[in-house]
């Protein structure tokens, strides 16, 4: 095959990713307003928020696809084992990601979940063979100290928690990068990935259902047994479904799309621009300034991403044919 016409479509597949990527990241950055909304206005808890936003983006993919792509609800017998895994890890990663929060807050959670940029990156080495240099390991390293100043955690104080605040926050990395990991080995097995993303979310939705059972041991205001906690308060419903069919099946649909472009370890650190993303929107529609520490760590994340697309685009230019 012709080398000089090879490469530059190579690029364009790569480019193609980052921009899927960077689209998810978007809708993704959207979550953390409608998630404070519900939490704040109804006092949802985060468990029974997280069980009815996964079983409403399954019911409304499902049903969609019932109606106009049958085919997109076919999943081979052998791939259902594989399922069942791929929706255990989400559902663990969104139980321990509320409870994080609930122990360490919003600033130090968000740290602790995005190191899991450096868990796939180490992990996506050692199972997938991904590649592991050093411009990969210096954009890990800016996107976490990005993210740190964004979040606020550079401040000592928010960083008073216990040590099962920590454990479940890197915990909530570590489930995240599996959950990347996964995700690459889907696109590797040839499932499409919005027939992931349904049984995924309802595999998922079924395991958090069990998780909320256990609400007794968690703590306090994380989960309830009362699944029907909005009860008559139907706009705060419409934005719970509207938050399932808009910004989770654009996030984690895209980026799941993304896997089949990008290696996991690649996507997980383009994912680490929504906190960015999130302080922006939170500066247009809620009137929250961005600080000096957030311009900086805005700056390192950026920069971190492009010293990533830079690298990995001029390595699949001069690898050989």
């Amino acid at each position: 095959m012709n080398t000089a016409t090879q490469k530059p479509r190579t690029v364009s597949r790569l480019t193609r990713g980052y921009l899927i990527c960077v689209t998810a990241t978007v809708f993704w950055s959207t979550t953390a307003i409608f998630i404070r909304y519900l939490t704040e206005t109804y006092h949802l808890p985060p468990l029974v928020l997280a069980f009815w936003r996964d079983l409403s983006l399954a019911i409304a993919l499902g049903l969609v696809f019932a109606l106009f792509n049958p085919l997109r609800l076919r999943l081979e017998k052998r791939h259902w084992g594989f399922m069942l895994l791929y929706g255990l890890a989400l559902a663990v990663f969104n139980s321990l990601w509320t409870v994080s929060v609930a122990l360490n807050g919003a600033a130090v959670s968000t740290v602790l979940a995005y190191s899991s940029a450096a868990f796939t990156a180490v992990l996506g080495w050692w199972f997938l063979s991904e590649s592991l240099g050093p411009m990969k390991i210096l954009a890990v390293t800016l996107s976490l100290l990005g993210c740190v100043f964004v979040s606020g955690a550079y401040d000592l104080a928010a960083w008073g928690v216990n040590p099962l605040g920590i454990i479940t926050g890197l915990a909530s990395g570590m489930l995240f990068a599996v959950y990347n990991l996964m995700g690459k080995t889907s696109s590797e097995r040839k499932i499409n990935p919005w027939t992931v993303l349904v049984y995924a979310f309802g595999i998922a939705a079924i395991f958090i259902f069990g998780f909320t059972r256990l609400s007794v041991w968690l703590p306090a205001g994380v989960g309830s047994t009362n699944l029907f906690w909005l009860d008559g308060a139907w706009l705060g419903w419409i934005v719970l479904v509207t938050l399932a069919v808009g910004p989770t099946v654009g996030g984690f649909g895209l980026y799941t799309v993304s896997l089949g472009y990008l290696p996991a370890s690649v996507a997980n650190i383009i994912a680490t621009l929504e906190p960015v993303m999130t302080a922006i929107l939170a500066f247009f529609l809620l009137g929250e300034h961005f600080t000096p520490p957030q311009w900086v760590g805005s700056l390192l994340i950026i920069t971190g991403v492009i010293v990533l697309r830079v690298s990995e685009g001029r390595a699949r230019i001069l690898e050989p044919a």
